[in-house]
């Protein structure tokens, strides 16, 4: 069983960076993609950001050029940088272990997910 801690979250002014880090348990962590989602009230839970084990890469639109998902395979963690935040970023933040060594862009494609961590962005 594979456990994803997530932490980082919090509140800050638009404009403003945070970093999630969200640390796994067990050895399989280099092995699989992993995942940053977030989840707004009313709204469906999203792909944010993506990478594989050999640091491929997947950005949502909204987040390009803003936000940076990285890994250290070495400590089983991962990582979501996110600069120049804005309102409308306030939402829960998952991060979550695939079920393959690709990228993958769908929910139902990852098998493990943290509890989440709240963002929350002023104006």
């Amino acid at each position: 069983q594979v456990q994803l801690v997530e932490s980082g979250g919090g509140l800050v002014q638009a404009g403003g960076s945070l970093r999630l880090s969200c640390v796994a348990s067990g050895r399989t962590f280099r092995l699989y993609s992993t995942g940053w989602f977030r989840q707004a009230p009313g709204k469906e839970r999203e792909l944010v950001a993506a990478m594989t084990s050999t640091y491929s890469t997947y950005y949502e639109d909204s987040v390009k050029g803003r936000f940076t998902i990285s890994r250290d395979n070495a400590k089983n963690t991962g990582y979501l940088q996110m600069n120049s935040l804005k309102p409308e970023d306030t939402a829960v933040y998952y991060c979550a272990r695939s079920t393959e060594n690709s990228l993958q862009f769908k929910v139902e494609e990852y098998d493990y997910w943290g509890q989440g961590t709240q963002v929350t962005v002023s104006s």
